[in-house]
């Protein structure tokens, strides 16, 4: 089945170009088999007005949604969607920010009820819409407690994640919000010890938690993928060996494969055991930044070798496009984890050192949702001057 996709606003609308026998659309894609085969979920990487949008992307097969600073600033400056909404809360006297979250806040409760039965359907499993708390926290340990606190309050759906960034302020807030019996969606992850941290939090906030049953605290793992080649292959080509220049592409894959396998060690033995015993969910692993940033590379690169059980993979349009177009199935994370391996120490001989790569990333990412959030303040501020709302 292909499907068609038209670009409106910040969203692709799909349409599904087959139909079955009575003319509804044919439901049945590579998204479900992908989750019924091999274990892994596909969730959308956007979201925007009108929510129902997403109906034709759960029919496919999408069992969950994230959602950045990024992805709400492009969707409400691009759409005149949230203005009556906007208009309504300044005229009642909400500041620029208050508003924000209000616009914010209404989509991701929408987006929730929408996955409510994907999430009944399987226990807590699945079915949950991330949103994140304000990045200008990144470096604010007891922000980010506060907020993540504040935001599942709010939000108050049971299948809402609350994304936290993997900084090494905010590792300490990722056990405090677990042990508060809040399920969280640990974002920005670019290395495997940052990584090896992030469970680490998990495994110690349920231990802290005091919860008799610990099946409704769940939480994902988001470990980016595409920006670490981009970074990595940079250095590759100014290093301009053969060797070099042959790992081009590589390095994003051969990392999480390896996480993978962290994974697969630290969700096992004694520890383990004992949580599991109350009722304890494995944090899954979660493939981000999935779309490919270099054309010459396969459009499904950040897909199709990350597939395994119990893991997601969340993306954008275009990855998602391609990926039910000529995505193939089959277990493939763990294939060649020596080859993972071996690629790995090959950059490490190259002088690519790990740690730099993600901390710059994280850096970066930071930094650009900071922007993104900035920029949306700004752009809202604008509406709501050019509305005549706000008298200066």
């Amino acid at each position: 089945m292909r499907p068609e996709y038209r670009k409106v606003g910040s969203c692709y609308k799909i349409k599904c170009s087959q139909t079955d026998g009575n003319g509804s659309p044919a439901k049945r894609t590579v998204l479900h088999d992908l989750y019924e085969k091999e274990g892994q979920s596909p969730w959308y990487d956007n979201l925007c007005r009108p929510v129902t949008d997403l109906l034709p992307l759960i029919a496919s097969g999408v069992r969950g949604v994230t959602s950045n600073p990024a992805i709400f600033q492009k969707a409400i400056s691009s759409s005149n969607a949230y203005n009556d909404q906007f208009r309504e809360l300044v005229q009642a006297g909400k500041d620029i920010e208050s508003a924000y979250w209000e616009l914010v806040v209404k989509d991701i409760q929408d987006a929730c009820k929408l996955f409510e039965p994907i999430y009944d359907q399987t226990d807590g499993g699945d079915g949950y819409v991330s949103v994140e708390v304000s990045p200008r926290l990144a470096d604010d340990t007891e922000g980010t407690i506060e907020a993540a606190k504040w935001l599942h309050k709010v939000v108050d759906r049971p299948n809402v994640y609350i994304k936290i960034p993997a900084t090494e302020a905010c590792v300490p807030s990722i056990k405090e919000v677990i042990a508060n019996g809040i399920s969280v969606n640990v974002t920005l992850i670019f290395s495997l010890a940052r990584y090896e941290a992030v469970i680490d939090a998990y495994l110690d906030g349920l231990e802290a938690s005091g919860l008799n049953d610990l099946s409704r605290v769940t939480s994902v793992a988001s470990f980016f993928v595409s920006r670490v080649d981009t970074l990595i292959d940079k250095a590759l080509e100014k290093i301009g060996t053969p060797e070099a220049l042959n790992l081009r592409g590589k390095a994003a894959v051969a990392q999480a494969a390896l996480a993978y396998q962290l994974y697969q060690r630290k969700f096992s033995g004694p520890r383990w055991e004992a949580l599991v015993k109350k009722g304890a969910k494995k944090q899954r692993l979660l493939w981000a930044s999935t779309s490919v940033k270099n054309p010459a590379y396969s459009d499904t690169l950040y897909v199709a070798p990350l597939i395994g059980p119990d893991t997601v993979s969340t993306m954008p349009d275009q990855a998602l496009q391609a990926f039910i177009d000529h995505g193939t199935v089959s277990r493939t994370i763990d294939s060649n984890a020596s080859e993972a391996e071996g690629i790995y120490n090959a950059l490490q001989k190259l002088g690519i050192d790990w740690s730099f790569v993600g901390s710059q990333l994280e850096l970066e990412g930071v930094d650009s949702f900071k922007k993104s959030f900035d920029s949306l303040l700004d752009s809202l501020q604008e509406k709501a001057n050019s509305l005549k709302l706000v008298s200066h």
